[in-house]
């Protein structure tokens, strides 16, 4: 079950580890031809601002995620928990809420963040959830 967390017990919440992962070959748009890719500058701008907050989140750039029509994109995972692929991310504007979002995501016990508790971007950019994955030998 997925409880309730209101941004004053977000902001000290603790945080389990969750990794991010950008695809640093995504494209927007209008800028095709721009170097670097939107994707790269996703994912430099969301390393940095992670670490400027030490959020507990790893942000790792990867070759396509397979989404190039709603890119930038995007995947949450972490163990035992619901992964999500996130698209249309802006560099400019989505940085923020993406660490929010994140963050949110890693106060919960199963990825499960409650709809009115995510970030607009993660509402409407959802692309898929994926359950956990169940150790070798685990119970189903």
């Amino acid at each position: 079950m997925t409880t309730h967390i209101s941004p004053e017990q977000l902001a000290g919440a603790i945080v389990a580890p969750a990794t991010l992962y950008v695809c640093l070959t995504c494209r927007q748009p209008g800028d095709e031809d721009a170097e670097p890719r939107a994707g790269a500058r996703l994912h430099a701008a969301l390393s940095e601002a992670a670490t400027a907050q030490a959020t507990g989140l790893t942000v790792v750039g990867v070759e396509c995620l397979s989404n190039c029509k709603r890119g930038c994109t995007a995947a949450l995972t972490s163990p035992g928990r619901w992964s999500y692929i996130y698209g249309d991310l802006d560099p400019a504007t989505s940085p923020q809420s993406i660490l929010d979002g994140a963050r949110r995501y890693q106060s919960t016990t199963d990825g499960l963040v409650p709809w009115r508790e995510r970030p607009e971007i993660f509402k409407r950019g959802v692309i898929a959830r994926l359950p956990a994955f169940l150790q070798p030998g685990a119970a189903s």
